[in-house]
């Protein structure tokens, strides 16, 4: 038996935020985690891409990082040629069903090896009815940025977004196609706002001296994309941190004095309080198995759709020549109460190698000797991510199953696809104004759980009742146990949900007896 002051489970960018706040208040820390990392031989190819300056790049090379990833499993994420990062669906729910597109992740720094590195605050008008407000999460984002590089510049989306301004920050270069649309939205900026659209160039998680290779969705060579495990590197320097990769929790206990943990080894490991961050799926395995109740947590989801669009503009250069990243290019925000009375958030991206692929998967068998049109259609394709709050989304309830194994059930909200539909007619008619022409017909919703945007199955509430948790994350009727991640998030607002969760779950150790 291991004993320790202050335990967080899960190494994912809410359990390293809550760390460095414990850390910072002189508390001791003992980190559990599952610990998966890049294998060797992955890792070998990555060093030696690296090694080497992008300009020296030929086919061959860039080929070779790519393949890998064109070869995903059905429903995976992989980055580096590698699956370390998400878990099989098998391997988390005893029965998965067609529609479920969430995955759980059991690898050092979490699914923040596989995100999009889009960051954004909450609106406080998104935030109604929470027991907390965005001025109280705004100094612990503040304290998050210190370690979490936030690539951006300011504009119009400060006012609209104004706790965590831009402002003195240094943003990457736009793709040519990104370059030109920002100009246009610009010339055009009185319109849009009279249809309640704002925009900005997008902010991410990402170093400013990123070097626009252009492999962004293969993994980065260089790792200026940050993932969790970038700061777990620096926590383990500390001597009063303690990291223990392979350390899968399976339930826990409170006591008069302390909280035990139960591995998956047989073993235990005590502390004074634990700080559960293990992702949705792993967290609602663990409470499921841990706490007595109904035998169901319910997710709220944030429901997303892509849009296609054609620029109707001749670009300077070839967008798929020269530097550029593909990563989200820009930021647009409808607020419009008569789709909804929530902020509905857009992200675009400029080229990227997949389109071809994905028009010539879709078309190319029904129109032969297209490939070429359709390659050539895809240099001028821009691609906008639609997400809606969770008021407007389907709900994922999960109970356990045989073998500690998760199962899911879908609870469809009828209100989704018409105010799904709306938003992407009034982004596509607003993005028109900067010539665009949106292709409404094409427009795909992804399936439940697909946005990774989801929580909010132990909501914050000021009084808590069974089935919340209150301002600090504990469950009704626990003292000890702390809920870090999403699932302690009253609701999903359509914004960027990973630099609020750090920004909560810094708040929670910050203040925690």
């Amino acid at each position: 038996m291991t004993e320790a002051p202050d335990i967080v489970i899960g190494s994912g960018p809410a359990g390293i935020s809550a760390a460095k706040a414990l850390l910072a208040r002189g508390r001791t820390v003992v980190m559990l985690d599952g610990g998966k990392v890049l294998e060797a031989e992955a890792e070998t190819r990555r060093a030696a891409l690296a090694a080497t300056d992008p300009t020296g790049w030929g086919v061959k090379e860039r080929d070779a990082w790519m393949a890998p990833q064109y070869a995903t499993p059905p429903g995976q994420v992989r980055r580096f040629g590698s699956d370390f990062a998400m878990e099989p669906g098998a391997a988390t729910f005893a029965d998965l069903p067609g529609w479920m597109a969430l995955r759980a992740s059991r690898a050092a720094g979490g699914l923040s090896n596989l995100w999009g590195s889009a960051v954004l605050p909450y609106r406080q008008e998104d935030m109604a009815g929470w027991p907390i407000t965005a001025a109280d999460l705004a100094p612990h984002y503040r304290a998050v940025a210190g370690f979490l590089p936030v690539a951006g510049r300011a504009d119009d989306l400060d006012d609209l977004l104004p706790v965590f301004p831009a402002t003195g920050r240094a943003g990457i270069p736009p793709t040519v196609q990104a370059e030109a649309l920002l100009g246009r939205l610009s010339r055009s900026r009185d319109a849009l706002a009279a249809e309640g659209v704002r925009f900005g160039a997008a902010r991410q998680a990402v170093d400013a001296s990123c070097r626009r290779c252009g492999l962004c969705l293969h993994g980065c060579p260089f790792g200026l994309i940050w993932s969790a495990k970038d700061t777990l590197a620096g926590l383990r320097a500390d001597p009063h941190f303690r990291y223990r990769p392979g350390a899968v929790v399976t339930r826990f206990e409170e006591t008069g004095t302390g909280i035990t943990l139960h591995l998956e080894d047989g073993s235990t490991v005590t502390g004074a309080r634990a700080f559960l961050g293990a992702g949705v799926l792993e967290t609602a395995r663990i409470l499921l198995a841990s706490m007595p109740g109904p035998g169901e947590l319910v997710l709220k989801d944030s429901q997303h759709a892509f849009l296609p669009m054609i620029q109707r503009w001749r670009n300077k250069t070839r967008p798929d020549r020269g530097a550029f990243h593909t990563l989200p290019q820009i930021f647009v925000e409808l607020d419009a109460p008569e789709v909804s009375p929530h902020l509905i958030h857009s992200q675009l991206y400029s080229w990227n190698e997949h389109y071809a692929r994905d028009l010539i998967a879709n078309y190319g068998s029904k129109l032969p000797f297209s490939t070429p049109a359709f390659t050539a259609l895809a240099r001028r394709l821009i691609v906008a991510q639609i997400f809606l709050h969770s008021d407007h989304s389907h709900r994922i309830g999960l109970s356990l199953g045989r073998g500690g194994r998760l199962l899911p059930r879908l609870e469809e909200n009828p209100a989704m696809e018409p105010v799904l539909k709306a938003a992407t007619g009034r982004v596509g008619k607003a993005m028109g104004k900067a010539g665009l022409f949106a292709l409404t017909f094409a427009s795909r919703p992804g399936a439940p759980g697909s946005s990774f945007h989801v929580g909010g199955s132990l909501p914050m509430s000021a009084d808590p009742i069974p089935g919340t948790s209150d301002l600090l994350g504990r469950p009704r009727g626990l003292d000890r146990l702390h809920v870090i991640d999403a699932s302690s998030l009253p609701a999903i607002p359509a914004t960027t949900i990973t630099f609020s969760v750090m920004a909560n779950a810094h708040r929670i150790a910050r203040l925690a007896p």
